[in-house]
């Protein structure tokens, strides 16, 4: 393992002890340290960076200035430890951002979003039965992707319907209340998880193997499933394209309630 690795892995650990995710982060800087090893590259630079973008270019601009922020802040860090490491400007790439308007999904789309993920294809069903009550309970709580991936078993109280995020936004914990419809179908979920995987895991969603779901896996999927039902342009290359996100799952009506048909479950 390079030294810059082994910083790399020294400053996430220290950034996610004061209640930082850093999935996306820790993807990019890992993208990004791998092309500095690549290049041999001692130090942290600009010019190693304006290299990079060069590589990799094609992304749009708002997200290589979210890529120079990353690096800004962990060049930053290592400066403080060896100033050999530079800086890059922050004015490197300008951000020309809008937000982007969100999408209200109505309760079809709902209803669709969740069909199509139960059919995904599936080593045992456990994926599909997975991302379908992922997608369903993102829609009737508002969670972000990361608190929802976050949640352990311990986390989630079947009993009395509530979940507790331990790592919500600014790294503070709080607890949800759900409803009841909602919480027949974590119960349910939790049952055949447990019966497919032999016992109950860690993680309170799981892939196949039992294994948490990552941010990346969970976002492509939903863009995946929004493009096989219209929602999203089709794309080549297996690329997702743009399109409603599912983010914009948190901005669904409140009444949204967890639908009650038997697909949502196998």
């Amino acid at each position: 393992m390079s030294t810059l690795s082994q910083e790399l892995d020294r400053y996430l650990t220290l950034r996610r002890h004061l209640g930082y995710s850093l999935g996306t982060t820790e993807q990019n800087l890992r993208a990004f340290i791998a092309f500095a090893e690549r290049e041999e590259a001692a130090y942290l630079s600009t010019a190693l960076f304006l290299r990079w973008h060069a590589a990799f270019g094609h992304a749009h601009q708002h997200t290589w200035a979210g890529r120079l922020g990353m690096v800004r802040l962990f060049a930053q860090w290592l400066h403080d430890r060896d100033p050999h490491h530079e800086v890059p400007p922050q004015a490197l790439i300008p951000r020309r951002y809008r937000r982007a308007r969100p999408y209200i999904y109505s309760e079809e789309d709902i209803r669709r979003i969740v069909e199509t993920a139960a059919a995904l294809p599936s080593l045992n069903g456990l994926r599909a039965l997975t991302y379908s009550t992922l997608f369903g309970l993102l829609a009737v709580t508002g969670l972000r992707i990361s608190e929802a991936l976050s949640l352990n078993v311990a986390d989630v109280d079947l009993d009395t319907g509530v979940l507790t995020l331990r790592r919500g936004k600014l790294g503070k914990a709080r607890v949800l209340p759900v409803a009841g419809t909602t919480t027949v179908r974590l119960v349910a979920y939790a049952r055949e998880r447990d019966r497919l995987l032999g016992g109950p895991p860690h993680p309170f969603f799981v892939s196949d193997r039992g294994a948490r779901l990552t941010d990346w896996s969970a976002r492509y999927t939903f863009a995946t499933v929004c493009q096989s039902i219209g929602l999203r342009p089709a794309e080549k290359f297996h690329r997702h394209g743009r399109g409603p996100r599912i983010h914009d799952l948190r901005h669904n009506p409140a009444y949204l309630l967890m639908l009650h048909t038997p697909y949502m479950l196998h």
